[in-house]
């Protein structure tokens, strides 16, 4: 229903992607196939290192809070998207899309620190092997996590609080497949600036701050691996991160390509195809990176599944 200005919106038009009906069949099927996939992949990372001895590491036990935040984070935006790409658009709730943010920005702040702390972890086993045992002990593993977790929370507090307090007065339509900050704040009839600066300027800190921390203890890693004698015990230490470092960069490299690359000339379905890339790309190909590039979760992930068949 639209309504006229000066009066209340309390609820938004997501309008999807508009196209032919064709399009949209395929659209909505390919999403919910690579939902299902996200899905049963992560949770296969998940149950695999809950239930294998030699994958107890710190590194797979951080893999799990990786894949449990993947889960979540597309859970909160598909679904919702096939309900608006199946009826040609979707209403939901002011507070509904507020929540939706939230979840979805914490989520996302949640991933980059969990990627941080993945790197500590390989910064440790490569550069400090001697003392890896007796500093990543399972106390320092929950405590950072814990952290993570906490921090992607709290972090994201201050901006959904004043984005709650901001007045919506009509236009009600989004023109976009989930709730973000930019096309929310398009609706404000009231003045959004103090909610851009608070987001900018906690976004500095700590989701860049997290990327140049990676970027550094990746240097440190390097040169350790160039100073290895042997280029089978090269080859070890590389491999032991690699999956890491190319997880980093597909994830930051959306990130950056969707909110510091300038949307001008860029047109909707544009901004929306380069959204998907990390709202539902990078979950579905985080579990695909992990189990290709390292052999152990192969193995014991092959070994499970006969195991499994034996059994039935």
């Amino acid at each position: 229903m639209f309504l006229v200005n000066h009066t209340e919106v309390t609820e938004f038009m997501l309008l999807g992607f508009r196209s032919h009906h064709i399009l949209t069949l395929v659209l909505f099927v390919l999403f919910l196939v690579i939902y299902i996939l996200t899905l049963v992949e992560n949770l296969m990372i998940i149950i695999l290192v809950a239930n294998v001895p030699s994958l107890k590491s710190p590194m797979y036990v951080f893999l799990t809070q990786l894949s449990t935040s993947d889960i979540l984070l597309t859970t909160n935006i598909v679904p919702n998207t096939l309900h608006v790409i199946i009826n040609e658009g979707s209403t939901i709730s002011v507070t509904g899309c507020i929540t939706q943010f939230y979840i979805h920005c914490v989520l996302t702040a949640a991933e980059c620190f969990l990627l941080t702390v993945m790197s500590y972890d390989r910064y440790l086993a490569i550069c400090r092997p001697l003392h890896y045992t007796s500093v990543m002990h399972l106390r320092l593993q929950l405590q950072l996590i814990i952290l993570c977790w906490l921090s992607a929370f709290i972090v994201i507090l201050p901006i959904v609080l004043l984005m709650n307090n901001l007045d919506f007065c009509g236009p009600h339509i989004i023109d976009h497949y989930f709730c973000d900050l930019a096309p929310v704040l398009e609706l404000s009839c009231s003045d959004s600036t103090i909610v851009e600066l608070v987001d900018f300027s906690l976004g500095i800190p700590f989701l860049l701050s997290p990327f140049f921390f990676i970027l550094f203890t990746y240097i440190y890693i390097f040169i350790t691996i160039i100073g290895i004698s042997g280029t089978i015990g090269r080859q070890k230490a590389f491999s032991t991160c690699s999956s890491h470092l190319i997880v980093v960069c597909t994830y930051y490299g959306t990130l950056i390509m969707v909110y510091m690359f300038p949307s001008n000339g860029q047109t909707s379905n544009d901004s929306k195809i380069m959204s998907i890339l990390y709202t539902m790309g990078t979950s579905f190909v985080n579990p695909i990176i992990y189990s290709l590039k390292n052999k152990e979760i192969m193995k014991n992930l092959l070994k499970y599944l006969t195991n499994i068949r034996k059994k039935n």
